[in-house]
This record gives C-alpha cells, structure tokens and sequence, in this order.
C-alpha cells in the first residue's frame, strides 16, 4: 500500500509550495527505534498544531487542537491525519486559500525521538527538542481519536543553575525585560518532594543540613515536587549580610547548624521555578515562569519570592537597590529560556560597586600584630592564558578569618608560583604558594592599566563557586 497515496490525492504541487513526492512510500517492516519528529503551528480554519514522527519514510501524524499538553495531569485530543513525506519536516510557509490546509505553517519545535513503544492503540516516545523533551504517551480512543499524555518527569539528581552575565540592556527596549535586586547571598536550587526539601549549591553540593530552618519550604509550596532557583541571604537590620552569611556557611556538624539558624536565621528567596509536579518548564520564557512562580510560594517564616519589575526603568531600580545597601540588580529578557549551567546574555547583572570573586593562590606572611598569621592573600583570575595576577589582599579580615583561612590554605601549599602571568617582585617575595582551590570574593576601587584591583577588601569565602569559573567581571 502506498503510504503517501491519500497525501498526494489532497495535493496539486503546482498549486501549493508543499512538497509533494512523485511516489510514495510502501508499507515495509518495522524496525525503526526512532527518528525525527516535528511541531508545526498551523492556523488553517482552526488554529491547531500538527505533530510528526518520522516511522518507515513518512512522517506520521496527528492534529492537536490544543496544542502539546504541557501539564501530567491533562490529557489533549491528538486526530490521527494522513501519514506525510519525510521532507515535511522542514517545510513552514503559506498553503494558499482554498488548497487543502490552506494557512500559515511554521515549526513550533523539533529535534529527535526515541520510540519506546509503537503498535496501532499506543505510541510512547521520548522527545529531544528545544521547547519539547521528555516521555509522552498517544493513546487510540475510537476511530481516528487519539489523546496525548505528558509522562511526569522525576527530580534530576543534580542540576547546575543557569548564570548572568556583567552587562546592561539596551535602555531603547526595556519593555522586553525585567529587573530584579541582587541578592548578597548563596545561590541554592530546591528540589522539594513528598514533602522533603533538598538544597544544593551552584557546584551541586548537597547543603540541606547547613541550613536546617528552611526544611519547613517543602510544606509551604503545597505542591508535591517543585525545583526552585534562589539566594540563601542573612538579614541584618533588613538588609543582605555577607559577613554574617560567612559562619553559616562553613559549619561543621549538624548541632552547630541548629545552633547558628538559631542566633543567625537565614531567609530563602526564590526567583525562578524550574519544575512543577513532573512538568518540566525550563523551555518556558521567564515571564511565563514568574507568573507560575507567584502563587508557589506563601512569603511567610524562612522563605519568600521577591518581587520581579517587567519593563522597569533600570536606572530607577538600580538606585532603589543601591538606597537600601543592595549589591545591585539582574535584568532578565522576558523571552528567556532557562539554561542550565549555561552563562547567558538573556540575564545581566549590573552591580552598584566593584565586586570580584578572585582564586586565593598564595599569601605574604603576616607581620606586627599579624605575626604567624596571614598578611594579605595573593588572587587572580583566569584569562584566555591561564591564571592571571591580580592583586593581593589585606584588609576586611577579623582574627577568626585569618585562622580559619589559615587552615583551610596550610594543606595547599606548594614549591611554586601557579600563576600563569609574572607577579611583581614586591609580591613574590616571601610569598608562601598554594594551589589554587580556594574563591573568595573582594570589594574594591577600579581595575588599574595593569590588570590589579586597586584597595581590594576581602568580603567572604565562596565554597560555592568552582575556582574555574572565576573570570574577570566588566
């Protein structure tokens, strides 16, 4: 049987720009684990959207009048149309009035398939798209009546957050973005289930225990899996405090976690939801995802979702944050996907002073009241050659820093520079070389003509950020 003969008789090649095979493709065996797959967004008649898998030559397909179902918990209907030419998978363009589907088409979304299953009553496969991925499930339900489902997707076990870039939108289109306040805290993704909270660092480190007063967040979302993107901060008069984040940070048993979310509460504040109830929703652009994320989450105890400022004046906003001691904002394209891991140009951070996270590489022994204990820390950051120097620092540490410092650093030490770029003689002499594990983060003046960070001001350890991660900041 010609596969193509019922597509073909509904067709005038010369009448529409669709391709049209001069024959068709014959029923054979199947043995076809999966393929390509297309959605097409077609506003013939009746808006709907066509999906297609590719299945021993042609593209087999289905009508959805409402589109892909987005939701596990709603099923869409899928009609069962005539099977079409692999070449359909790229086609988008204009079938003119009064051809057969006459109306726009374009491509909504495609990638590759996996088919788990295919007989005539069940098609379960597993989708690789850019908008699309994940398992779903077409079931027959009486003659060319089908439905789709959308499988619940599980938790992953780790999932690296998705990163802003130093930057500033274009001030002539700020209605395509939004502006949040930059937190001073620790980046921290929630995966709740069944009630149970799991909290993991930008490295993907499992820091639950550390913060044991935000347990209470896996019941106040009412929902029974939910991912989260925020900041970990600690509030001190009502405003972020770094410095009083630092003991939280670095605790070493659960008992002193307990006793330190009870002198040094912190608070959850989550601005992106990445994953509701096995519906993924990391393709969905940000407004979208605010708009999911708004009735989340109850602002109440520990946790809360600060608002968001869609076409804002960033100059406005901006000051706002630096009025109430805010390191400074985010702005976030409106159209943006999640990407995770991913350093994007659809979020830019625009801060309100100099700060840098820098690699700890050495240090300069301490002198005076300093004596036996750190002076001053040689940083870099890496460049298109390696670690670069930038300066060394010396202020901005009380005397419980400088031996906790100590003793994470002692274990590092080495014979050698690890600096890919020269370090001036004053600095190295007497240097003591560590390899370059540690980040920390500095305040400071202005980048001097020679790469330095001129009166750079130590602000904490970041245990949370990869030492290769670490570049210079515009």
């Amino acid at each position: 049987m010609d596969r193509l003969a019922d597509y073909r008789s509904k067709r005038d090649r010369a009448r529409t720009p669709e391709p049209v095979p001069d024959s068709g493709v014959r029923d054979g065996p199947d043995e076809q684990p999966g393929g390509v797959f297309v959605v097409q967004e077609h506003h013939a008649r009746r808006l709907h959207w066509d999906f297609r898998l590719e299945r021993d030559g042609v593209l087999v397909s289905w009508a959805l009048p409402r589109g892909v179902p987005d939701d596990p918990a709603v099923n869409h209907l899928a009609v069962h149309t005539e099977d079409h030419p692999l070449e359909y998978a790229s086609f988008h363009g204009q079938i003119p009035r009064g051809e057969y589907g006459a109306g726009s088409v374009t491509i909504w979304d495609h990638g590759t398939y996996e088919a788990l299953k295919w007989d005539d009553r069940e098609v379960k496969v597993v989708l690789h798209g850019q908008r699309l991925s994940g398992g779903y499930v077409l079931f027959a339900t009486g003659g060319k009546n089908w439905m789709i489902h959308r499988e619940r997707l599980p938790l992953p076990a780790s999932l690296t957050p998705m990163l802003a870039v130093p930057g500033k939108p274009p001030a002539l289109h700020r209605e395509e973005w939004a502006v949040e306040m930059k937190w001073d805290g620790v980046r921290a993704l929630a995966f709740i289930e069944n009630g149970r909270l799991r909290l993991t660092s930008r490295t993907g480190k499992d820091i639950t225990a550390t913060y044991p007063e935000l347990a209470g967040l896996a019941r106040a979302t009412a929902h029974k899996q939910v991912i989260l993107d925020g900041e970990i901060v600690a509030f001190t008069d009502g405003r972020p405090d770094f410095e009083a984040l630092q003991p939280r940070m670095h605790v070493s048993s659960p008992a002193q976690a307990a006793r330190l979310a009870q002198t040094t509460p912190v608070t959850y504040l989550a601005f992106d939801v990445l994953q509701l109830d096995g519906r993924p929703l990391t393709g969905l652009p940000y407004a979208d995802r605010r708009d999911i994320l708004a009735p989340l989450i109850r602002n109440e105890g520990w946790w809360l979702s600060p608002p968001s400022f869609p076409g804002a004046d960033l100059d406005a906003v901006l000051a706002a944050s630096a009025a109430n001691g805010l390191e400074g904002v985010v702005a976030k394209r409106l159209d943006s996907r999640y990407e995770p891991g991913a350093r994007s140009a659809g979020w830019l951070k625009i801060k309100n002073m100099l700060r840098q996270e820098v690699v700890v590489a050495g240090w300069k022994p301490g002198k005076g009241n300093r004596t036996g204990q750190i002076g001053s820390l040689l940083v870099g950051v890496h460049g298109p050659a390696g670690l670069q120097y930038c300066g060394h620092v010396g202020t901005g540490f009380s005397d419980a820093t400088l031996r906790m410092l100590g003793e994470r650093l002692r274990p590092l030490r080495r014979a050698d520079s690890p600096f890919d770029s020269s370090v001036p003689a004053e600095d190295a002499r007497s240097a003591v070389w560590t390899q370059p594990r540690l980040v920390i983060e500095v305040a400071f003046d202005r980048w001097t003509r020679a790469g330095r960070m001129r009166a750079p001001t130590y602000q904490g350890l970041r245990d949370d950020k990869d030492p290769a991660d670490v570049v210079r900041e515009t």
